[in-house]
């Protein structure tokens, strides 16, 4: 009877299932954690070793992250929802911007005091959790998965100045497995019916050996045990500048992050509470404290997991423990990392695209969910979706900004946000006296 009393979110699925599905969320958000590392990596004029350290590092502290997500600690810290975190795109700018100007050891004595300064201001941040209802939501994960589908093309086509770009073959092989998506989750019943994305992602692999699309050369050199030593770049610096600089990419990623928290619970069935928001965006400050320290990078809730969630209907945050689990392995094991990291760009662009489809449909569930009569709500949908996509169909639209201004008009992401909040606040918060 307690059992059948459990909700399903802290529902404890057989070993067989835990593991399957865990895997699939390490595989739909692997290639987007770790694109943070690489870019800044090369951006930064580090060498190949030091950005594979980069990589073990950022893996590590998102499985930290997903763990303590998942299984929280007391009344203190995790929201206890099936959240996977990853490397945010958000300080990407900042910490290129900070390593150019003070060095490394500046970008992540900027990121600790960022950490800290998000774990200090978790609760003050999640009382405003009133002010993100499904107007404000439902369109800032609307556009989150409308934005993140030119990452899903950009995988499938490859680079424009490739040989291969947009070959035949290249899309062939997406709209197979995007095809293999919809039969398995058309026809296919119980635990298969849950693994369309991961049969997707194996089976494209297997077809893309055959074509010759794929490159496993790396992982041969690829070492089984690694992990960088804490601080490796030095003592860190504190400039006051950079720290300022990373606090307010703290506080967009709060905003990026309660909007997924928030889809989160609507999937699960489970109301996510100032409390429960606090606990979570706590997590995410232990998450720049602990990059700074393990040369990591500062965490955010994923997107494309939230997707997943909608696909396989599977709420348990166990599931994302598990998930949680294997991502400290492949932080441990570069080796297997590797594996994982030479799916081909069709074969993961494909799977992405169906899940961040879906992020944009759970959006626009929650919008039918709000009044739009005699109200302003229908203006601030319509803004708030204009803004957003801006720096997604105009890439340099916001070029001769500073750059601390890119850092927020440029992310389709954090200007949706603040764009829905205020003028949510503007329309349902305001009186009128005209």
């Amino acid at each position: 009877m307690e059992t059948a009393l459990k909700h399903p979110v802290d529902e404890v699925l057989p070993p067989a299932r835990l593991g399957l599905l865990g895997l699939q969320h390490v595989l739909a958000m692997y290639t987007g954690c770790v694109t943070v590392p690489l870019v800044f990596g090369a951006a930064a004029g580090l060498d190949t070793h030091t950005i594979g350290l980069l990589v073990n590092a950022d893996l590590l502290v998102a499985g930290l992250i997903t763990l303590l997500q998942a299984l929280g600690i007391g009344s203190v810290l995790g929201v206890r929802l099936p959240v996977v975190a990853g490397a945010t795109f958000t300080a990407v700018t900042p910490m290129i911007l900070i390593a150019g100007q003070y060095g490394v050891q500046a970008v992540y004595g900027s990121m600790l005091a960022a950490g800290v300064f998000g774990i200090l201001i978790a609760v003050p941040f999640a009382r405003a959790v009133r002010f993100f209802p499904p107007v404000v939501t439902g369109s800032v994960i609307t556009v989150i998965g409308l934005s993140l589908i030119g990452v899903g093309a950009g995988l499938i086509t490859g680079f424009d100045s490739a040989p291969d770009y947009a070959a035949p073959s290249r899309l062939a092989l997406a709209f197979g497995i995007v095809l293999a998506i919809v039969l398995v989750g058309r026809f296919a019943r119980g635990l298969l019916g849950q693994l369309g994305v991961l049969i997707g992602l194996v089976g494209g692999t297997l077809v893309a050996m055959g074509l010759g699309m794929t490159d496993f050369s790396g992982v041969g050199g690829a070492a089984w045990l690694g992990i960088a030593a804490p601080f490796h770049f030095g003592a860190p610096h504190f400039p006051v500048a950079a720290v300022i600089s990373m606090c307010v990419v703290m506080l967009v990623t709060f905003t990026e992050s309660t909007a997924s928290m928030l889809a989160v619970g609507e999937m699960t069935g489970r109301a996510v509470t100032s409390r429960d928001l606090a606990r979570g965006l706590a997590a995410e400050g232990v998450s720049g404290v602990l990059g700074g320290a393990m040369n990591g990078f500062l965490d955010t809730a994923f997107g494309q997991n939230v997707g997943l969630i909608g696909i396989t209907k599977v709420r348990s945050r166990y599931v994302t423990a598990v998930a949680g689990g294997i991502l400290v392995v492949l932080g441990l094991i570069p080796k297997l990392g590797a594996i994982v990291a030479a799916l081909p760009g069709p074969v993961v662009g494909a799977a992405g695209l169906v899940m961040f489809a879906t992020v944009a449909a759970l959006g626009i569930g929650i919008l039918g969910r709000v009044d739009f009569e005699n109200t302003g709500n229908l203006l601030i949908v319509a803004v708030t979706i204009g803004v957003g996509l801006l720096p997604v169909v105009a890439p340099k639209i916001y070029h001769s900004f500073p750059a601390w201004a890119q850092v927020i008009a440029g992310s389709a992401i954090t200007s949706a946000a603040l764009t829905a909040f205020v003028l949510n606040l503007l329309f349902n918060h305001t009186r009128r006296n005209i």
